[in-house]
């Protein structure tokens, strides 16, 4: 088990910026892909980032490629997601997630259906 705990969502102004932080407690941080993902109202949840924090790789969704930037840091066992630029279409719950991947190496996916744990959601509100 992993426990994730998102934080820093909060209300912007379009343009603005706003970073997220997703701690995690449990196995090896090293050993998970981790993901942001969001979900507006009446919208499926939406791929925005990952990362594998062992490898360094990460990956974006369309929507968010050149506003904002996936990291992690390992000695804190924290992720966090920087978020330039925000559109009001940015609105929505984002969600910290983490695939366990026991080996020596890990794949980010891109798809919800492959991670096994979630956070409970911050709130991300971009006003025009």
């Amino acid at each position: 088990q992993v426990q994730l705990v998102e934080s820093g969502g909060g209300l912007v102004q379009a343009g603005g910026s706003l970073r997220l932080s997703c701690a995690t407690s449990g196995r090896t941080f090293m050993l998970y892909a981790m993901g942001w993902f969001r979900q507006a109202p009446g919208k499926e949840r939406e791929f925005v980032a990952g990362i594998s924090p062992s490898g360094g790789s990460t990956i974006y969704g369309d929507s968010v490629k050149g506003r904002f930037t996936i990291s992690t840091d390992n000695a804190k066992n924290t992720m966090y997601l920087q978020m330039n630029s925000l559109k009001p279409e940015d609105t929505a719950v984002y969600y910290c997630a983490a695939d366990f991947q026991p080996g020596n190496f890990r794949v980010v996916p891109t798809t919800r259906y492959a991670y096994d744990y979630w956070g409970q959601g911050t709130q991300v509100t971009v006003s025009s």
